[in-house]
């Protein structure tokens, strides 16, 4: 994956795409344990593209693959949500709009902030599980060594939880299409991201040069 709009379009590659989006979009809809299968879901997903594979991994119950994100990014969540819920919190005690202002504005930044870093969670967390999700020095080192990167694939990612959100619009049904189609796209921003943070380098250990030869012998001397 060498551009970052292949994540839109490399789902629609798969011939099975609607039956795979489709029956995963249904698994979704279960509270909790669905959701945990369609992170695994997105993990399968980044398996693939990684590979060069333009396909989507089977529908299913992954939980294995799923729990250690899904854990990672909600705990995440909770922690960056809680600084401006409890400034907005004083300020309804209170009775103080200035406060409840300054809740949404912290509440805001910190969102911002957690998009910004949403790449190189993911990308830590499928690295190394729970010891690479809350590797918050080597995340917020990943993020900020090229940051221009990090704002492109954290802006596509905020753009994906947008369009899984859409399906809200459609009566709530469109949610079995919208939230598995932006876990895929999800998939390829992240698959973009490690592959653009690596750099050639990655392809492959580098060898070592071949000692230097011995110089040929000299050749015999004719006979007189």
């Amino acid at each position: 994956m060498t551009s970052v709009g292949d994540g839109f379009s490399w789902p629609f590659q798969d011939p099975q795409w609607a039956s795979k989006i489709l029956v995963q979009g249904l698994i979704t809809l279960i509270p909790i344990v669905g959701w945990i299968a369609t992170t695994g879901w997105l993990v399968l997903t980044i398996d693939n593209y990684r590979t060069g594979r333009r396909e989507l991994p089977p529908y299913g119950f992954h939980l294995e693959r799923g729990i250690v994100l899904f854990l990672v990014y909600l705990v995440y969540g909770i922690v960056f949500a809680i600084p401006g819920g409890v400034i907005q919190g004083a300020g309804a005690n209170s009775d103080s709009g200035g406060l409840q202002a300054l809740g949404n504005l912290v509440g805001f930044v910190l969102s911002v902030l957690l998009a910004f870093l949403a790449p190189s969670i993911i990308l830590h967390t499928y690295r190394s599980g729970f010891s690479g999700g809350f590797d918050v020095a080597g995340i917020w080192q990943m993020a900020t060594a090229n940051m221009t990167n990090t704002i492109i694939a954290g802006l596509l990612i905020w753009v994906a939880s947008l369009i899984g959100a859409f399906g809200i619009v459609i009566c709530c049904v469109g949610l079995i299409f919208t939230i598995p189609y932006s876990a895929a796209i999800v998939a390829g921003i992240v698959t973009w991201y490690e592959h653009i943070t690596s750099g050639p380098a990655a392809a492959g250990p580098a060898t070592a040069p071949p000692p230097p030869q011995p110089p040929p012998p000299p050749p015999a001397p004719l006979p007189s």
